[in-house]
């Protein structure tokens, strides 16, 4: 039976100053990524990035938007994907890689749910290892970043916590 209390329609949509801002940021976080990646020739846009950023954009104020937990998870996520790699990098290892990541990051208190794909790609790195965490690090604090930047302009408090 269905909690009587629970809401029953969708939250409002956001102001269209908030809906801006949120997607201006959003495109320039990602941008510098490419930008840096190609000048640095690494690679720093990959979709979990993505996916963060739309965390740190659109839901400021979640747990999973916060510094720690988008640096944290990012790294954590990565550095359980490269050892899960050391055994395997099929399909199963991402798998596992996966599901390792987030006990990691539930045991250290960084959760961040986009970070579990970057474990999956992780595990799939056949070369560059200690490079692909520290590409995951960097990414994730530009991010941060530009999160910073967004709620600076937007009027919305980023982060409420850094670490």
């Amino acid at each position: 039976m269905p909690d009587a209390t629970a809401p029953t329609h969708a939250p409002a949509a956001p102001r269209p100053t908030t809906l801006l801002i949120a997607t201006v940021s959003s495109i320039a976080a990602l941008v510098a990524l490419a930008a840096l990646g190609l000048w640095t020739e690494h690679l720093l846009l990959i979709p979990p990035m993505a996916a963060s950023m739309a965390l740190v954009a659109g839901a400021p104020s979640l747990p999973l938007a916060h510094p720690r937990n988008v640096v944290g998870g990012q790294v954590l996520s990565a550095v359980v994907g490269l050892f899960v790699g050391l055994v395997s990098h099929s399909l199963w290892a991402g798998a596992v890689a996966g599901g390792l990541a987030l006990g990691a990051m539930l045991t250290t208190r960084t959760s961040h749910s986009p970070a579990a794909a970057t474990a999956v790609i992780g595990a799939g790195t056949t070369d560059g290892h200690l490079s692909f965490v520290l590409c995951t690090g960097i990414a994730a604090v530009v991010l941060v970043a530009f999160g910073w930047a967004r709620g600076a302009l937007g009027g919305t408090a980023y982060p409420g916590y850094w670490w």
